[in-house]
């Protein structure tokens, strides 16, 4: 059954994150400039129950869905983030990642079909290791994803690796969420590295 309250869902969010996931949240959480913000002794040694209480305090129940949902993406969460955005879908005034990049939900429509190998493989898992071996210019892909697919922490993390190839992989951890995230990820690829793609295409 889904959650009730914006609260409530932010709970059973933190409640899936690992133990280390959970450690980058809150270091996430205490890091941030803008005010208010949240002071460490109101969250080291808490449990989650305890930093969603914190969070709702300070910030009230919309502004802390749209900050976990921030952060949780920012750290490569994703799949928990969207889980959050479905489960709260309907409790907030405005869809609480409104500033998601919409196009990809058009985009996906639209090319349906074309790059969903399967029910259980997606286009760019399938080629993941040529994609991680023959893709030429990494920045620009990183550029367009950057707000929608993956968030700031994440895209200095990527642009940190030494190599383009530890760069695609690094992004290959972003990627773990549903397959909208992957569609986005595919859309760029056709733009930015259009001749590898129909190249893969006509290899299957």
């Amino acid at each position: 059954m889904a959650p009730k309250t914006i609260k409530a869902a932010l709970v059973d969010a933190l409640e899936d994150l690992s133990t280390e996931d959970m450690k980058k949240f809150v270091h996430k959480l205490l890091d941030r400039r803008e005010e208010p913000r949240v002071k460490r002794n109101r969250v080291d040694g808490k449990d989650r129950l305890d930093v969603v209480d914190v969070m709702v305090a300070t910030f009230t129940e919309e502004p802390a869905l749209k900050l976990a949902l921030d952060i949780l993406r920012d750290i490569c969460c994703q799949n928990v983030a969207e889980r959050l955005r479905e489960a709260t879908a309907g409790l907030t005034s405005k869809p609480a990642d409104s500033g998601q990049n919409q196009e990809s939900k058009g985009q996906h429509r639209e090319s349906k079909g074309q790059h969903q190998e399967s029910k259980d493989e997606h286009f760019v898992d399938k080629h993941r290791r040529a994609l991680i071996e023959r893709i030429s210019n990494i920045d620009p892909i990183l550029d367009q994803l950057l707000g929608s697919v993956i968030q700031h922490g994440a895209y200095d993390r990527i642009r940190a690796q030494l190599t383009t190839q530890d760069k695609v992989r690094e992004l290959f951890k972003c990627l773990r969420a549903g397959p909208e995230v992957k569609d986005r990820f595919y859309t760029v690829l056709q733009e930015e590295e259009g001749y590898l793609i129909r190249d893969l295409q006509k290899q299957q």
